[in-house]
C-alpha cells in the first residue's frame, strides 16, 4: 500500500504490477479490497491501481473537517491527481462499480483525455428519483448519530444474490465488515454526494471509447435490464451478465468478472 499526498488529504492505495494501468474504483460504502481478486489476476500484466476513496478505507475523513457533501465530480478530480502523482500519464482503463461508475461518468466527462476504455460495472446513469435522494440523506443523517453499522442494517441483503450467501458466507462476512468499517464521516459525505448527482443520459451517446458495461444476473440495485440500456446508449460498448451474482460480482463471482474483463482488455489492447 501506498500513502499519497493530495494536497489537502491523503489517499491510501494499491499500486502494483507494470503496462497499461487499470484503475479500479470501489464502490459505496466500500474500499480497494473488493477489488482483491482483480488485483491479484491482473497485476501480472498490467499496472494496477486501486485506491481507497477519500472518507472509505484508510483514506477516511479527519471527523473535525470532514465535508458535509462530497460530489461524484470531486471524487473524479482526487482520482485526476492520484494518477498525476502517481506519474501515470498515459489513458488508464477506469473501472468502476456502483458509486465507482458514477465518478466514472465524471471522469470521462471532464477528463476523456485521459481514459483508454470503459468498464462500469453494476451502475447506473439516472439521477436519484426525490423519493431516493431523501432516503440517501436519511442515512447520511443516521449514519452520523448512530454510526455506520446500525444505519447500514440489511444493505447487505441487496448487494448480493441468495447463492452467494448460501454457497460463499466467507464472501458475505467480509462485504459485512467493509460496509460496518466504513468511517460515518465519508459514508454520510458520499450519499449526499450520490443523492446530487446528475443524469448523465445525454453524455451517453458522446462516449468514443471502447465500453464495457457487467452486471451481476441477479443484482437488485442496477438491474441487467437498466445497466442493456446504457450500454445500448454507448456507441462503442458491449454487455455482459456475470450469472450467479447480485450487485457484487468481482467478489461474488470472481473468476467469470475477470474473465470477461480480461477478454475486454485483450481486445482493447490488440487493437
Amino acid at each position: 500500500m501506498k500513502q499519497v499526498g493530495l494536497d489537502d488529504k491523503t489517499v491510501n492505495t494499491i499500486d502494483c504490477g507494470s503496462g497499461p494501468t487499470l484503475l479500479f474504483v470501489h464502490g459505496f460504502p466500500l474500499d480497494h479490497t473488493m477489488w482483491l481478486s482483480q488485483i491479484e489476476h491482473f497485476a501480472s500484466d498490467y499496472r494496477v491501481v486501486a485506491p481507497d476513496l477519500p472518507g472509505f478505507g484508510n483514506s477516511g475523513f479527519d471527523p473535525q473537517n470532514a465535508p458535509t457533501t462530497y460530489s461524484m465530480k470531486s471524487f473524479a478530480d482526487d482520482l485526476l491527481r492520484l494518477l498525476d502523482a502517481l506519474d501515470i500519464d498515459e489513458p488508464v482503463v477506469f473501472c468502476g462499480l456502483s458509486m465507482g461508475g458514477y465518478i466514472g461518468w465524471q471522469f470521462v466527462r471532464h477528463y476523456n483525455e485521459r481514459v483508454k476504455a470503459m468498464i462500469l460495472c453494476d451502475t447506473k446513469s439516472a439521477a436519484d428519483t426525490k423519493e431516493v435522494a431523501r432516503a440517501r440523506h436519511f442515512m447520511a443523517d443516521g449514519v452520523i448519530e448512530a454510526g455506520t453499522s446500525l444505519a447500514t442494517k440489511g444493505m447487505l441483503d441487496r448487494m448480493i444474490s441468495p447463492k452467494t450467501v448460501q454457497n460463499s458466507p466467507d464472501v458475505a462476512m467480509t462485504l459485512q465488515a467493509m460496509i460496518d468499517n466504513a468511517p460515518p464521516h465519508g459514508v454520510a459525505a458520499a450519499q449526499r454526494g450520490m443523492a446530487e448527482r446528475p443524469d448523465v443520459a445525454n453524455l451517453l451517446p458522446h462516449i468514443d471509447l471502447p465500453t464495457l458495461l457487467i452486471c451481476g444476473e441477479g443484482d437488485q440495485i442496477s438491474p441487467p435490464a437498466e445497466m442493456q440500456s446504457i450500454a445500448a446508449a454507448i456507441p462503442n460498448a458491449t454487455f455482459a451478465t456475470i450469472p450467479n451474482a447480485g450487485h457484487m460480482p468481482p467478489m461474488e463471482q470472481p473468476e467469470e468478472f475477470n474473465l470477461a474483463v480480461a477478454e475486454f482488455l485483450n481486445d482493447v489492447f490488440s487493437k
